[in-house]
């Protein structure tokens, strides 16, 4: 149990990204249960603490992700204790705003030497993977203030987070994958924008890192 504890505090960027894909496989799970907004939301908060925490021990500014993610954090609650669904909206764009700051952070921690630690290859996976929830609550605000985002049907029920997480996951990895697709013409801007990112992504922070990888040490 130590020596567990002790590589969390080592690779913080590796817990963060295992607690984000348990979030992505339980998803679907608890989505039809019938506490599933709350339960989400509770979630949501512990990843935003877990985030904040990693942003400590990158060049970013703890501040900025504490200012972001407290209105975020009050917000959930607000929706978790009255029946605010237009509260949605503003909660996932706020946190679409922390990740893509926790994002940046961490791409600031990767380049800011010419080695590549085991630690910067998980936080490349966690990168990855902040990039998609961002994307993925940028999804979710499009849906609430733009109900057939994602669909040509009227009367189709809204996609759930685990249907819009998939998305997100195939633009970013540029496989199009899935059945979902991006209708309205706000959301295919943000898809648009979403396959730009993860393409030069993976084309300069990515390659980086593994040609660092492959120069021999002095």
């Amino acid at each position: 149990m130590k020596r567990f504890l002790v590589r969390t505090r080592r690779h913080p960027s590796a817990i963060l990204l295992i607690v984000q894909l348990l979030g992505v496989l339980l998803g679907p799970f608890i989505e039809n249960t019938p506490h599933s907004h709350a339960i989400f939301n509770i979630f949501g908060i512990f990843v935003l603490i877990m985030t904040t925490n990693m942003v400590r021990r990158t060049p970013g500014w703890t501040g900025v992700s504490i200012l972001v993610g407290a209105p975020v954090v009050v917000l959930l609650i607000l929706q978790m204790s009255a029946d605010m669904p237009y509260l949605l909206a503003w909660s996932s764009g706020l946190e679409a705003i922390f990740y893509f700051y926790a994002a940046g952070s961490l791409i600031a921690y990767m380049m800011e030497d010419y080695r590549t630690t085991t630690d910067e290859l998980y936080a490349a996976a966690a990168t990855f993977t902040l990039f998609v929830w961002a994307f993925t609550h940028l999804f979710v605000m499009t849906q609430a203030l733009q109900p057939n985002a994602f669909s040509t049907d009227p009367s189709s029920v809204a996609k759930t987070w685990s249907e819009l997480n998939h998305l997100s996951f195939a633009l970013l990895s540029s496989t199009g994958m899935g059945n979902v697709v991006a209708v309205s013409a706000h959301a295919r801007a943000i898809a648009s924008v979403e396959m730009m990112t993860g393409l030069m992504y993976l084309a300069t922070v990515v390659a980086r890192l593994i040609g660092f990888t492959m120069q021999p040490r002095k």
